[in-house]
């Protein structure tokens, strides 16, 4: 509902308690409580709700398929966009994932819209099928096109901010987004280069 006296971009977060609801004061915070960032297949991004910047967690599991036809399963994230995005690492990056079944969900039930999430779900797909960790303390910022290139998104810097207040280092970030601020950024011009610093 809007509210008359607020701006209609802001988006409030509230849990119900036993005394009702009560306003979330780190959403950040809340939807990353719990997070191993030792295990494989796990990436965070920054959403835009609104203007608030909003830090989630993004898991991906790659299994070998125990039927002929592979699955597909995504919570929080278009099915249709997944596919896409395996198409794009198969091709682009050199990663197969056609005998295997593929599972990603979006933890505290956010829901994905915006393609700004686009990397981070390639980063989680790619540390779950080499089973290899992402840097604990690494942000993706990206949309990744079909032909594999990593595209600048808008608001990068207001989230830079909010992964910078959370105790985030590093980003990743399209090579074509002009930014500074305290996170080091890693320039990613392509879903290839993005594997091959995964990897190292």
């Amino acid at each position: 509902m809007k509210n008359r006296f607020g701006s209609v971009d802001e988006v409030g977060i509230f849990e119900m308690t036993v005394g009702g609801l009560r306003p979330v004061a780190n959403p950040s915070g809340a939807f990353l409580a719990g997070r191993t960032a030792e295990t494989a297949g796990s990436a965070v991004t920054a959403l835009m709700e609104g203007t608030r910047p909003v830090l989630v967690e993004i898991q991906a599991l790659a299994a070998r398929s125990g039927y002929g036809t592979p699955q597909r399963v995504a919570t929080g994230l278009d099915q249709r966009r997944l596919a896409v995005l395996l198409a794009v690492l198969e091709r682009r990056a050199g990663l197969s994932f056609h005998d295997l079944d593929v599972f990603v969900n979006v933890t505290g039930g956010v829901r994905l819209v915006e393609p700004a999430s686009d990397l981070a779900v390639a980063a989680a797909l790619c540390s779950s099928v080499r089973d290899r960790p992402v840097p604990a303390d690494a942000l993706f910022l990206g949309e990744v096109g079909l032909g594999g290139e990593v595209r600048p998104i808008a608001a990068v810097e207001r989230r830079l901010a909010e992964a910078d207040r959370l105790g985030f280092r590093t980003a990743f970030v399209s090579s074509r987004s002009r930014v500074s601020g305290p996170v080091s950024t890693v320039p990613v011009a392509h879903v290839a280069d993005l594997a091959s610093r995964l990897a190292a």
